[in-house]
């Protein structure tokens, strides 16, 4: 028996316009638009805009490790997450999780992949508001990255692996002085000690990263995996992600690697808290700038999950993108970059991932009313 449910008195954001009118949505997905009204539940002239789509999020591993040395139980911290994504208007959400044991951090390749496999267990199951995938998060330098990866790549809701480096000097961490400032009070060492930290840091990416960014990028053509690059800030390490068959640019540093990324057909990716915030935490290029370059093709919400939806109305707010433009970069184009052709976007055939969403205060933050995924409210 076919579901039928009608969403009238609403303002739709098509892909490339907006209108009034209401929506059809028949066994969870989107049957019929048209324009006027309709008998249905009433949206109250509020917007309709697809689910948001989002692809590196590190938001995951604060519900997980909620102090040092403390591991929540893995299904109690993905629920917690999950619920914040929801209600932050994602339907769709690729948690990163880290691969390579780093010193000073209690995710190991054991506590990673009990991580993962409560994602799919809980997807399976039915128990999550989003639908979550796996965005494995490869820090090369590291001696057991590849170890971590074949070890972690085997769960099927992994679609997504980025092939990162952050040793000092190089990269996101180009500037010391920046790289001091993260890392030092994080760790809470001593000047001597930092020291020692940032030798053993370049020692092993001299070592590992090469190696392990080739043998990484091998395995994920094998799995269908999507590729992504991360930090780079040199046309080098453009053309050494091309090489490697990349497909996304994660949080380019510089102007110079983005406009070479998106040359060479890649998604360039930036952070909306880099939009909200009006410039890089790091000292690195502006989001804003790249994307009035025509450099920008993706926003990730990174380590606060309503950034997604903030940045894309923070964009209309300043007359830097019209609505349907802001939503693309926040459903549309990270859909289609990680191969998810069913949704991202309001057209007929697509799935009815929905936020209802209030934005007749200018200058505030959006308030989400409620999300559907595939015609089911939840949240």
């Amino acid at each position: 028996m076919l579901q039928e449910t009608v969403l009238t008195n609403a303002r739709i954001v098509l892909k490339d316009t907006v209108i009034d009118g209401h929506l059809v949505l028949r066994d969870g997905q989107i049957a019929e638009i048209g324009t006027g009204g309709a008998r249905g539940e009433d949206q109250g002239g509020d917007l309709l805009i697809p689910g948001l789509v989002e692809l590196h999020t590190d938001h995951i591993e604060g519900h997980y490790l909620p102090r040092p040395k403390v591991v929540w139980n893995p299904y109690a911290a993905l629920q917690a997450h999950d619920a914040q994504i929801a209600g932050s208007g994602i339907t769709t959400v690729f948690d990163a999780i880290r691969v390579g044991t780093e010193e000073g951090i209690a995710l190991n390749h054991e506590t990673a992949a009990q991580l993962a496999d409560a994602i799919a267990e809980a997807n399976a199951m039915g128990r999550l508001r989003a639908e979550h995938f796996i965005h494995l998060r490869c820090e090369v330098s590291v001696d057991d990255a590849i170890e971590g990866f074949s070890q972690l790549s085997g769960n099927a809701r992994v679609r997504l692996a980025s092939l990162m480096d952050h040793a000092p000097g190089q990269r996101q961490f180009v500037d010391i002085d920046t790289y001091r400032a993260y890392y030092q009070k994080k760790r809470g060492l001593s000047d001597n000690e930092f020291e020692r930290f940032m030798a053993k840091r370049r020692a092993e990416s001299e070592e590992n990263s090469a190696r392990s960014r080739k043998v990484i990028a091998d395995l994920c053509r094998e799995k269908r995996v999507v590729v992504a690059s991360h930090d780079d800030a040199f046309e080098s390490h453009v053309e050494e992600a091309v090489a490697l068959g990349t497909r996304i640019a994660e949080f380019p540093t510089t102007s110079v690697a983005a406009s070479a990324s998106r040359k060479a057909g890649l998604s360039v990716l930036m952070g909306a808290p880099n939009i909200v915030r009006g410039g890089s935490h790091s000292g690195n290029v502006a989001a804003l700038d790249l994307l009035k370059a025509g450099d920008l093709d993706i926003l990730s919400s990174d380590y606060v999950p309503f950034s997604l939806l903030q940045a894309a109305f923070h964009l209309t707010d300043t007359g830097d993108a019209d609505l349907p433009a802001a939503i693309r970069l926040v459903a549309t184009h990270p859909a289609q970059a990680a191969g998810l052709d069913d949704r991202g976007e309001i057209a007929i055939d697509k799935r009815a991932d929905l936020v209802r969403v209030d934005a007749s205060m200018k200058g505030r933050p959006p308030i989400v009313r409620s999300v559907m995924r595939e015609g089911q409210r939840v949240a």
